[in-house]
């Protein structure tokens, strides 16, 4: 029977470095919080280069005995993970909601989003297949195989602190590559969680080490995996200034690396979609987590003809959304993450109200909430020269531009240094080709706000990054091929 663990029992406070949990090594400790409180859950271990180091020399001893594991008996670890992921779900949802913030209920989903991949690449660590190349000169026999890369360094972030992290770890494992890791400093207690329960499943000492740091040790610790030549892929979700930092310091050991970086998705409304449909797509696309994801539409384009009723009908849903901490078991919407992203959002808000866009619903802190709670908002009258149009505002503030033809919609979706996500409504089947193939973006979503899936590439274009994760594609990000040539067979 599959374990299930008490809520005190997944919260880890130390790293985890070659199958055991130890303190940072100069015993550094500092605080995660509950964003909805702000009152503190744990004091986790406070990581250096030292524990970077040790978590790279586990790494690197367990490597050759998992690569040379049978692709099968990994399949059946990342099974027994899946299991104990699915198994837990209620308490993993818990722990996601407590230190992110999330509604439970999106707490619950992003654990059973997050075992999805684990699951998917249990099934593929099988399927690894390479090639027989046709045979070009007689007596010569060529094929290709892939092997796993080595040591991955995951750096993942905190607004989906279980489900990023499982899809960088599962793919890793079931290609045969050891793992170190190091989750955001607001959420590391679910990454840790998940480790713990890795371990549960079988995942032998070494090949999965996670260490935790502050905010301001974070670039230091980091930046030992990024000179250490036995790491051989860095995978990164976060911001493009950090992903563009993480190439720039590893270039010297020419790793290979996987970037999911920022966005500014546009999301396009045509006269001719259906607006009920298009509306109920924006919110569950826009108002996931607050806001506070990288494919969330943030520049909402509306045709002239319909803009008035889709911004009523938006306002009306958006005005209905409930905001409350994750406790409460009929929040929508709960606190953002921190004081820098409240702020950040009031002052979009405040400059495009300044330059002349008007408030449908929303636009003001909910301090009678805490600290950290903003109402959902619509913004009505966008122009290009507000700051919500060219920064992503990571949060529940929908800005409606208003636009003529289908040419200067796509001119102004992809009028952006970004390429992660766009999303277009229609029921016109030729502007439905038209416009999929020429909006720059990785991820295009058609009549859909929904996107992601575990059997989908995942990832950007432009400033947004490269690399994809999810689906077999992402399993090629971990792998190196070899070729092989055989001579004197004649």
């Amino acid at each position: 029977m599959t374990r299930r663990f008490e809520l005190d029992e997944l919260i880890r406070s130390d790293n985890f470095i070659d199958g055991r949990w130890t303190p940072a090594s100069h015993g550094a400790r500092f605080a995660v919080t509950d964003p909805a409180t702000g009152n503190t859950i744990a004091q986790v271990a406070d990581s250096s280069e030292a524990d970077a180091r040790a978590a790279t020399d586990a790494a690197a001893r367990a490597f050759p005995g998992w690569r040379d594991t049978l692709p099968k008996e990994r399949a059946a670890i990342l099974r027994r993970w899946h299991d104990l992921i699915v198994a837990n779900q209620e308490t993993l949802g818990a722990l996601i909601s407590l230190e992110q913030g999330k509604p439970l209920a999106e707490g619950r989903g992003e654990v059973a989003y997050g075992a999805s991949y684990v699951a998917w690449f249990a099934e593929e660590a099988t399927r690894i297949y390479g090639d027989i190349i046709p045979q070009q000169q007689r007596g010569k026999r060529m094929m290709a195989v892939k092997e796993p890369i080595g040591i991955v360094a995951a750096i993942t972030p905190w607004n989906f602190p279980l489900a990023m992290i499982a899809r960088k770890i599962a793919p890793a494992l079931a290609t045969g590559c050891t793992v170190v890791a190091k989750p955001a400093e607001d959420t590391p207690l679910t990454a840790s969680a998940l480790v713990m329960l890795a371990h549960e499943a079988g995942v032998p000492a070494g090949v999965l080490n996670l260490i935790t740091a502050s905010r301001e040790h974070a670039v230091a610790t980091v930046a030992d995996w990024l000179h250490d030549a036995r790491v051989r892929k860095i995978t990164f979700t976060g911001s493009t200034a950090v992903g563009k930092y993480l190439a720039r310091e590893s270039a010297e050991t020419l790793k290979k690396l996987s970037l999911e970086l920022g966005g500014n998705a546009p999301f396009i409304v045509f006269d001719d979609a259906d607006l009920d449909a298009a509306v109920t797509g924006l919110l569950a696309s826009k108002f996931r987590n607050g806001g506070q994801t990288c494919v969330c539409p943030n520049r909402v384009y509306v045709q002239a003809g319909v803009y008035e009723r889709f911004a009523a009908l938006l306002g009306e849903r958006v005005a209905a959304l409930k905001v409350a901490p994750a406790t409460d078991p009929d929040a929508q919407i709960g606190p953002m993450i921190n004081t820098r992203a409240v702020d950040k959002i009031a002052r979009h808000v405040d400059d495009a109200l300044t330059h002349g866009a008007r408030i449908v619903t929303g636009g003001k802190r909910l301090t009678e909430l805490g600290p950290h709670y903003y109402a959902p908002t619509v913004l009505a009258d966008a122009k290009p020269n507000m700051l919500l149009n060219a920064e992503e505002t990571f949060g529940p503030v929908v800005p409606l531009f208003r636009f003529e033809s289908e040419a200067e919609a796509v001119a102004a979706a992809n009028n952006t240094s970004f390429g992660l996500a766009s999303y277009f409504y229609s029921e016109n089947a030729k502007r439905i080709d038209r416009v999929s193939q020429a909006l720059e973006a990785g991820i295009v979503g058609i009549n859909e706000g929904a996107v992601a899936s575990e059997a989908a590439p995942f990832g950007g274009v432009k400033d947004s990054g490269y690399g994809r994760e999810g689906s077999r594609y992402g399993l090629d990000d971990y792998l190196s091929i070899k070729y092989l040539c055989q001579g004197n067979l004649a």
